[in-house]
């Protein structure tokens, strides 16, 4: 006997009604969590990293680029990306600023080398004390 299913129309049709509709409740089955995601997520690493390890073998992440597309990247990121991303950005201002900072002041407290004259190869000594400051600052050591 055949398995009866939804036309995906209608379906698709019922998810985004009751999604949109669903803030309020995202919003408290949110709220209070945070500890709990965290232990949980924490917890779950090796899980992780063991799926991360089978999509790599799987060659998941090229498969579903090349099966999105161009056009799909490019409509998305045109109109919803579009629509989302000053609000998005307003909002990650202080986020920004706090995680920028450190490495700002990583940069403010070299002493680098002094410039030399246009394409002078020692100029790239500038560059690379910023380079190994700022990688030192990221990962210790």
């Amino acid at each position: 006997m055949p398995v009866e299913v939804k036309d995906v129309g209608m379906a698709s049709r019922k998810f985004v009604t009751r999604g949109q509709a669903a803030g309020g409740d995202y919003t408290e089955g949110v709220r209070g969590s945070g500890q709990r995601w965290q232990a949980n997520a924490s917890a779950s690493a090796e899980n992780y990293n063991a799926g991360v390890q089978q999509a790599i073998t799987r060659g998941s992440f090229a498969k579903g680029v090349n099966e999105a597309g161009g056009g799909k990247y490019e409509q998305k990121a045109t109109t919803l990306g579009a629509q989302r991303f000053p609000q998005g950005i307003a909002q990650a201002g202080p986020a920004w600023a706090e995680g920028t900072g450190p490495y700002l002041d990583t940069i403010r407290g070299l002493n680098l080398p002094p410039r030399r004259p246009r394409g002078d190869p020692a100029n790239y000594l500038r560059n690379q004390a910023i380079g190994e400051a700022l990688r030192r600052r990221k990962v210790g050591g």
